[in-house]
């Protein structure tokens, strides 16, 4: 879809998931599968959209319904849900920060950080539709 490199998850003890929550699903879809370019797996009505990231997943809530409770009992998944904004970090190679930054601001996403953290990694935050905290850095920013 685009000639940026995704967020890479290959590091071994990879995360295998993270939520965010976001009332509007459309939004939300427009946004992390247009404007950041992540490949959908799967979307359940105005319930849920996930993506892939690298080797984890990406799963946005509408939070509305993930409280209520589970209907079916062969995945009976416990009610869950957050309100407000959220935070997730996709590690991101260095040599694509500056990239990702221009289709981001091209595509009407405010930069709210860009900065190197003591140790030399950069990380670049801007907000989702539902105000939640994305971040894009350097995987040495754990190292």
């Amino acid at each position: 879809m685009n000639d940026l490199p995704l967020p890479d998850a290959t590091a071994p003890g990879f995360l295998l998931e993270a939520a965010l929550y976001c009332p509007d699903l459309d939004a939300a879809e427009a946004f992390y599968g247009g404007i950041m370019g992540l490949e959908k797996i799967s979307r359940v009505d105005s319930r849920h959209v996930f993506y892939r990231v690298g080797t984890g997943v990406l799963l946005i809530f509408n939070p509305e319904e993930t409280e209520k409770p589970p209907r079916n009992p062969t995945l009976p998944v416990p009610s869950h849900g957050a309100r407000g904004p959220g935070h997730v970090c996709l590690a991101m190679p260095g040599e694509a920060l500056e990239r990702w930054r221009r289709r981001l601001q091209s595509a009407g996403v405010a930069i709210e950080a860009d900065f190197t953290w003591p140790n030399g990694a950069r990380s670049i935050y801007f907000r989702d539709p539902a105000g939640n905290s994305v971040e894009l850095a350097e995987p040495k920013l754990w190292a």
